[in-house]
Protein backbone atom coordinates (compact mmCIF):
# COMPACT_ATOMS: atom_id res chain seq x y z
CA UNK A 1 0.00 0.00 0.00
CA UNK A 2 1.09 3.54 -0.62
CA UNK A 3 2.32 5.61 1.88
CA UNK A 4 0.29 8.29 3.25
CA UNK A 5 2.51 11.08 1.71
CA UNK A 6 1.70 9.49 -1.81
CA UNK A 7 -1.60 9.25 -0.70
CA UNK A 8 -1.52 12.83 -0.64
CA UNK A 9 0.51 13.16 -3.55
CA UNK A 10 -2.65 12.08 -5.56
CA UNK A 11 -4.97 14.94 -3.72
CA UNK A 12 -2.31 17.28 -4.16
CA UNK A 13 -2.14 16.66 -7.93
CA UNK A 14 -6.40 16.62 -8.27
CA UNK A 15 -6.15 19.77 -6.46
CA UNK A 16 -3.69 21.45 -8.97
CA UNK A 17 -5.54 20.34 -11.83
CA UNK A 18 -9.29 22.12 -10.67
CA UNK A 19 -7.48 25.50 -10.00
CA UNK A 20 -5.94 24.88 -13.83
CA UNK A 21 -9.80 23.98 -14.45
CA UNK A 22 -11.56 27.04 -13.55
CA UNK A 23 -8.96 29.49 -15.69
CA UNK A 24 -10.70 27.78 -18.85
CA UNK A 25 -14.32 28.08 -17.19
CA UNK A 26 -13.69 31.64 -16.07
CA UNK A 27 -12.49 32.09 -19.96
CA UNK A 28 -14.96 30.29 -21.62
CA UNK A 29 -17.57 32.04 -19.50
CA UNK A 30 -16.62 35.31 -19.05
CA UNK A 31 -15.45 36.04 -22.67
CA UNK A 32 -18.08 36.43 -25.49
CA UNK A 33 -17.53 36.01 -29.44
CA UNK A 34 -14.04 36.37 -30.58
CA UNK A 35 -11.70 33.13 -31.97
CA UNK A 36 -11.35 30.21 -30.80
CA UNK A 37 -8.20 29.47 -28.75
CA UNK A 38 -6.50 26.94 -31.11
CA UNK A 39 -7.61 28.58 -34.40
CA UNK A 40 -4.07 29.80 -35.03
CA UNK A 41 -5.26 32.23 -37.90
CA UNK A 42 -6.56 34.58 -35.32
CA UNK A 43 -6.43 33.70 -32.26
CA UNK A 44 -3.34 35.30 -30.22
CA UNK A 45 -0.59 33.67 -28.55
CA UNK A 46 -2.23 34.46 -24.96
CA UNK A 47 -5.26 32.97 -25.77
CA UNK A 48 -3.89 29.73 -27.01
CA UNK A 49 -1.38 29.16 -23.97
CA UNK A 50 -4.21 30.32 -21.71
CA UNK A 51 -6.09 27.68 -23.42
CA UNK A 52 -3.23 25.42 -23.78
CA UNK A 53 -2.24 25.27 -20.05
CA UNK A 54 -5.99 24.20 -19.19
CA UNK A 55 -5.48 20.97 -21.14
CA UNK A 56 -3.75 19.16 -18.92
CA UNK A 57 -6.66 18.99 -16.45
CA UNK A 58 -9.08 16.59 -18.30
CA UNK A 59 -6.53 13.68 -18.70
CA UNK A 60 -5.20 14.39 -15.23
CA UNK A 61 -8.68 13.98 -13.62
CA UNK A 62 -9.05 11.10 -15.44
CA UNK A 63 -5.68 9.38 -14.69
CA UNK A 64 -6.15 10.08 -11.13
CA UNK A 65 -9.49 8.93 -11.04
CA UNK A 66 -7.83 5.51 -12.24
CA UNK A 67 -5.53 5.90 -9.39
CA UNK A 68 -8.16 6.76 -6.72
CA UNK A 69 -9.70 2.93 -7.54
CA UNK A 70 -6.48 1.17 -7.13
CA UNK A 71 -6.13 2.95 -3.66
CA UNK A 72 -9.70 2.50 -2.90
CA UNK A 73 -9.32 -0.96 -4.28
CA UNK A 74 -6.95 -1.42 -1.29
CA UNK A 75 -9.55 -1.54 1.03
CA UNK A 76 -12.50 -3.54 -0.91
CA UNK A 77 -12.54 -6.87 -2.05
CA UNK A 78 -12.48 -6.60 -6.32
CA UNK A 79 -16.41 -7.41 -6.02
CA UNK A 80 -17.07 -4.33 -4.00
CA UNK A 81 -14.69 -2.04 -5.66
CA UNK A 82 -16.44 -3.45 -9.19
CA UNK A 83 -20.15 -2.26 -7.45
CA UNK A 84 -18.65 1.04 -5.99
CA UNK A 85 -17.27 1.81 -9.95
CA UNK A 86 -20.33 0.76 -11.57
CA UNK A 87 -23.06 2.55 -9.62
CA UNK A 88 -20.45 5.70 -9.14
CA UNK A 89 -20.28 5.93 -12.86
CA UNK A 90 -23.96 5.76 -13.07
CA UNK A 91 -24.37 8.13 -11.07
CA UNK A 92 -22.18 10.48 -12.56
CA UNK A 93 -23.82 9.84 -16.26
CA UNK A 94 -27.58 10.79 -14.24
CA UNK A 95 -25.58 14.07 -12.65
CA UNK A 96 -24.09 14.76 -16.35
CA UNK A 97 -27.74 14.75 -18.17
CA UNK A 98 -29.13 16.63 -15.56
CA UNK A 99 -27.37 19.04 -12.96
CA UNK A 100 -23.73 19.70 -14.80
CA UNK A 101 -25.86 19.97 -18.37
CA UNK A 102 -28.46 22.86 -16.56
CA UNK A 103 -25.34 24.10 -14.74
CA UNK A 104 -23.48 24.43 -18.02
CA UNK A 105 -26.23 26.02 -20.63
CA UNK A 106 -29.49 26.80 -17.99
CA UNK A 107 -31.23 25.17 -20.65
CA UNK A 108 -32.32 21.51 -20.40
CA UNK A 109 -31.82 20.87 -23.77
CA UNK A 110 -29.92 20.18 -25.95
CA UNK A 111 -28.40 17.43 -23.88
CA UNK A 112 -24.75 17.55 -23.59
CA UNK A 113 -22.13 14.67 -22.66
CA UNK A 114 -19.38 16.24 -21.54
CA UNK A 115 -17.10 15.78 -18.24
CA UNK A 116 -19.20 13.72 -15.73
CA UNK A 117 -20.21 11.85 -18.02
CA UNK A 118 -17.06 10.71 -19.67
CA UNK A 119 -15.92 10.37 -16.24
CA UNK A 120 -18.86 8.03 -15.43
CA UNK A 121 -18.82 5.79 -18.44
CA UNK A 122 -15.24 5.19 -17.94
CA UNK A 123 -15.49 4.54 -14.12
CA UNK A 124 -18.57 1.74 -15.86
CA UNK A 125 -15.22 0.67 -18.29
CA UNK A 126 -13.29 0.04 -15.65
CA UNK A 127 -15.88 -1.58 -13.16
CA UNK A 128 -15.55 -4.50 -15.34
CA UNK A 129 -11.52 -4.20 -16.45
CA UNK A 130 -10.69 -4.53 -13.22
CA UNK A 131 -11.44 -8.11 -12.92
CA UNK A 132 -8.52 -9.08 -15.37
CA UNK A 133 -4.73 -9.14 -14.51
CA UNK A 134 -3.63 -5.72 -14.03
CA UNK A 135 -0.44 -6.61 -16.37
CA UNK A 136 -3.45 -7.07 -19.10
CA UNK A 137 -5.05 -4.22 -17.71
CA UNK A 138 -2.28 -2.02 -18.60
CA UNK A 139 -1.63 -3.37 -21.69
CA UNK A 140 -5.27 -3.21 -22.97
CA UNK A 141 -4.95 1.05 -21.35
CA UNK A 142 -1.36 1.78 -23.58
CA UNK A 143 -2.78 -0.19 -26.70
CA UNK A 144 -6.36 1.83 -26.91
CA UNK A 145 -4.68 5.32 -26.16
CA UNK A 146 -1.90 4.49 -28.74
CA UNK A 147 -3.76 2.94 -31.55
CA UNK A 148 -7.72 4.66 -31.70
CA UNK A 149 -6.18 7.02 -33.72
CA UNK A 150 -6.35 4.64 -36.46
CA UNK A 151 -10.46 5.03 -36.17
CA UNK A 152 -10.13 8.74 -36.99
CA UNK A 153 -11.27 7.91 -40.79
CA UNK A 154 -13.91 6.54 -39.48
CA UNK A 155 -17.90 8.13 -40.31
CA UNK A 156 -20.74 7.63 -38.49
CA UNK A 157 -23.34 9.11 -35.98
CA UNK A 158 -25.33 8.19 -32.68
CA UNK A 159 -23.45 5.53 -30.92
CA UNK A 160 -20.07 6.64 -32.86
CA UNK A 161 -20.83 9.68 -31.22
CA UNK A 162 -20.16 8.39 -28.07
CA UNK A 163 -17.80 5.92 -28.41
CA UNK A 164 -15.11 7.77 -30.64
CA UNK A 165 -16.51 11.01 -32.73
CA UNK A 166 -17.64 13.83 -31.32
CA UNK A 167 -20.70 15.27 -32.57
CA UNK A 168 -24.23 15.99 -32.38
CA UNK A 169 -26.89 13.49 -33.33
CA UNK A 170 -31.02 12.96 -32.32
CA UNK A 171 -32.73 11.09 -29.77
CA UNK A 172 -36.76 10.77 -30.09
CA UNK A 173 -36.27 14.78 -31.24
CA UNK A 174 -33.62 15.78 -28.98
CA UNK A 175 -30.61 16.96 -29.72
CA UNK A 176 -27.44 15.19 -27.67
CA UNK A 177 -24.06 16.61 -28.34
CA UNK A 178 -21.31 14.11 -27.61
CA UNK A 179 -18.26 15.86 -26.66
CA UNK A 180 -16.39 13.62 -25.05
CA UNK A 181 -16.23 10.29 -26.40
CA UNK A 182 -15.64 6.98 -24.59
CA UNK A 183 -12.64 6.29 -26.83
CA UNK A 184 -9.97 6.39 -25.22
CA UNK A 185 -10.98 8.67 -21.90
CA UNK A 186 -11.85 4.95 -20.27
CA UNK A 187 -8.46 4.00 -21.21
CA UNK A 188 -6.65 7.04 -19.30
CA UNK A 189 -8.90 6.05 -16.34
CA UNK A 190 -7.43 2.29 -16.82
CA UNK A 191 -4.45 3.42 -17.46
CA UNK A 192 -3.93 5.13 -14.22
CA UNK A 193 -5.85 2.55 -12.30
CA UNK A 194 -2.93 0.14 -13.53
CA UNK A 195 0.12 2.71 -12.57
CA UNK A 196 -1.24 2.78 -9.05
CA UNK A 197 1.30 -0.14 -7.85
CA UNK A 198 4.19 2.86 -9.32
CA UNK A 199 3.34 4.56 -6.42
CA UNK A 200 4.69 2.26 -3.86
CA UNK A 201 8.13 2.45 -5.39
CA UNK A 202 10.89 5.07 -5.55
CA UNK A 203 9.76 8.83 -6.58
CA UNK A 204 12.85 8.79 -9.15
CA UNK A 205 10.82 6.25 -11.39
CA UNK A 206 7.71 7.89 -11.38
CA UNK A 207 9.84 11.41 -12.86
CA UNK A 208 11.66 9.11 -14.43
CA UNK A 209 8.36 7.53 -16.06
CA UNK A 210 6.74 11.35 -16.64
CA UNK A 211 10.09 12.31 -18.64
CA UNK A 212 10.10 9.15 -21.11
CA UNK A 213 5.94 10.21 -21.68
CA UNK A 214 7.04 13.90 -22.82
CA UNK A 215 10.29 12.31 -24.63
CA UNK A 216 8.28 9.94 -26.24
CA UNK A 217 5.79 13.20 -27.36
CA UNK A 218 8.35 15.47 -29.17
CA UNK A 219 8.90 12.23 -30.79
CA UNK A 220 6.05 11.15 -32.01
CA UNK A 221 4.78 14.97 -32.82
CA UNK A 222 8.06 16.07 -34.19
CA UNK A 223 7.60 12.88 -36.67
CA UNK A 224 4.16 14.58 -37.52
CA UNK A 225 3.08 11.11 -39.23
CA UNK A 226 1.00 9.19 -36.93
CA UNK A 227 -0.45 10.43 -33.45
CA UNK A 228 -3.02 13.31 -34.38
CA UNK A 229 -5.43 13.76 -37.17
CA UNK A 230 -4.27 17.61 -37.26
CA UNK A 231 0.12 17.36 -38.21
CA UNK A 232 1.47 21.00 -36.93
CA UNK A 233 2.47 23.28 -39.37
CA UNK A 234 5.21 25.79 -40.19
CA UNK A 235 3.96 28.92 -39.71
CA UNK A 236 4.05 29.38 -35.53
CA UNK A 237 5.41 26.25 -35.58
CA UNK A 238 5.70 26.32 -31.75
CA UNK A 239 2.28 26.97 -31.30
CA UNK A 240 1.36 24.84 -33.82
CA UNK A 241 3.28 21.30 -32.51
CA UNK A 242 1.72 21.89 -29.41
CA UNK A 243 -1.70 22.17 -31.07
CA UNK A 244 -2.63 18.82 -30.51
CA UNK A 245 -6.20 17.31 -30.71
CA UNK A 246 -8.49 16.91 -27.31
CA UNK A 247 -11.74 15.53 -28.64
CA UNK A 248 -11.29 12.77 -28.94
CA UNK A 249 -7.92 13.33 -26.89
CA UNK A 250 -5.30 11.70 -30.07
CA UNK A 251 -2.29 10.35 -28.87
CA UNK A 252 0.27 13.47 -29.14
CA UNK A 253 -2.51 14.93 -26.80
CA UNK A 254 -2.26 12.69 -23.74
CA UNK A 255 1.61 11.94 -24.38
CA UNK A 256 1.80 15.79 -24.06
CA UNK A 257 -0.31 16.04 -20.81
CA UNK A 258 0.42 12.82 -19.09
CA UNK A 259 3.77 12.96 -19.32
CA UNK A 260 4.15 16.58 -16.88
CA UNK A 261 0.85 15.60 -14.60
CA UNK A 262 3.44 11.95 -13.73
CA UNK A 263 6.38 14.24 -13.08
CA UNK A 264 4.32 16.45 -10.71
CA UNK A 265 3.52 13.33 -9.20
CA UNK A 266 6.58 12.15 -8.23
CA UNK A 267 7.76 15.88 -7.34
CA UNK A 268 5.18 16.04 -4.69
CA UNK A 269 5.19 12.69 -3.35
CA UNK A 270 7.48 13.11 -0.58
CA UNK A 271 5.20 16.36 -0.02
CA UNK A 272 3.63 16.92 4.03
CA UNK A 273 1.12 19.42 3.46
CA UNK A 274 -1.62 20.93 6.64
CA UNK A 275 -4.61 19.52 5.97
CA UNK A 276 -6.45 22.68 5.49
CA UNK A 277 -4.08 23.37 2.86
CA UNK A 278 -6.30 24.82 -0.55
CA UNK A 279 -4.99 22.02 -3.03
CA UNK A 280 -5.49 19.48 -0.45
CA UNK A 281 -9.06 20.68 0.16
CA UNK A 282 -10.18 20.78 -3.71
CA UNK A 283 -8.53 17.71 -4.32
CA UNK A 284 -10.31 15.74 -2.27
CA UNK A 285 -13.24 17.10 -2.73
CA UNK A 286 -13.36 17.46 -6.32
CA UNK A 287 -17.01 16.70 -7.72
CA UNK A 288 -18.22 19.10 -5.32
CA UNK A 289 -15.90 21.70 -6.63
CA UNK A 290 -16.56 21.44 -9.97
CA UNK A 291 -20.33 21.91 -9.73
CA UNK A 292 -20.38 25.06 -7.11
CA UNK A 293 -18.03 26.15 -9.18
CA UNK A 294 -19.48 26.08 -12.47
CA UNK A 295 -22.68 27.42 -11.34
CA UNK A 296 -21.04 30.42 -9.16
CA UNK A 297 -19.67 31.10 -12.66
CA UNK A 298 -22.15 30.96 -14.51
CA UNK A 299 -24.19 32.67 -12.53
CA UNK A 300 -21.83 36.09 -12.02
CA UNK A 301 -20.40 35.99 -15.90
CA UNK A 302 -24.47 37.07 -16.57
CA UNK A 303 -24.40 39.62 -13.56
CA UNK A 304 -21.17 40.87 -13.90
CA UNK A 305 -20.15 40.74 -17.56
CA UNK A 306 -22.85 39.97 -19.48
CA UNK A 307 -20.84 41.77 -22.26
CA UNK A 308 -17.52 39.97 -22.02
CA UNK A 309 -13.92 40.84 -20.65
CA UNK A 310 -10.75 40.66 -21.61
CA UNK A 311 -8.40 38.12 -21.15
CA UNK A 312 -6.18 39.88 -18.88
CA UNK A 313 -9.58 40.44 -16.63
CA UNK A 314 -10.10 36.61 -16.76
CA UNK A 315 -6.63 36.33 -15.30
CA UNK A 316 -7.56 38.79 -12.36
CA UNK A 317 -10.80 36.71 -11.67
CA UNK A 318 -9.76 33.42 -11.51
CA UNK A 319 -7.64 33.45 -8.75
CA UNK A 320 -10.17 35.26 -6.66
CA UNK A 321 -13.04 32.65 -7.57
CA UNK A 322 -11.07 29.79 -6.34
CA UNK A 323 -10.43 31.41 -3.07
CA UNK A 324 -14.12 32.30 -3.04
CA UNK A 325 -15.13 28.63 -3.41
CA UNK A 326 -12.30 27.57 -0.43
CA UNK A 327 -14.47 28.30 2.73
CA UNK A 328 -17.31 25.73 0.92
CA UNK A 329 -14.73 23.13 0.20
CA UNK A 330 -12.78 22.99 4.13
CA UNK A 331 -16.39 22.90 5.33
CA UNK A 332 -17.56 19.83 3.14
CA UNK A 333 -13.76 18.06 3.34
CA UNK A 334 -14.34 18.77 6.89
CA UNK A 335 -17.37 16.34 6.46
CA UNK A 336 -15.53 13.73 4.39
CA UNK A 337 -12.33 13.35 6.95
CA UNK A 338 -14.78 12.76 10.37
CA UNK A 339 -17.71 10.79 8.87
CA UNK A 340 -17.26 7.35 6.81
CA UNK A 341 -21.50 7.60 5.40
CA UNK A 342 -20.88 5.41 2.25
CA UNK A 343 -23.18 8.18 0.42
CA UNK A 344 -20.13 10.83 0.95
CA UNK A 345 -17.99 8.05 -1.75
CA UNK A 346 -20.34 9.64 -4.25
CA UNK A 347 -19.88 13.55 -3.82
Amino acid sequence: MATPARLQSVDILRGLVMVIMTLDHVRDFYTTGGPRPEDLGKATAALFLTRWITHFCAPTFMFTAGLGAYLGGSRKSRGELSRFLLTRGLWLMVLAVTVENFVVSFRPVPVMLITLWALGASMVALSGLVWLPMRLVAVLSVAVIAGHNLADSVQGVGLWNVLHRPGAFSIGGITVFAAYPLIPWFAVMAAGYAFGPMLEGPRSRLIALGLSVMAAFLVVRGLNLYGDPNPWMPGRAVLSFLNATKQPPSLDFLLMTLGPAIVVLGLVSHWHLPERHLLLVLGRVPLFYYLIHLCAIHLTSLWLAPHGVSLTAVWLIWPLVVLAMYPLCAWYAGIKRRRTDCWLGYL
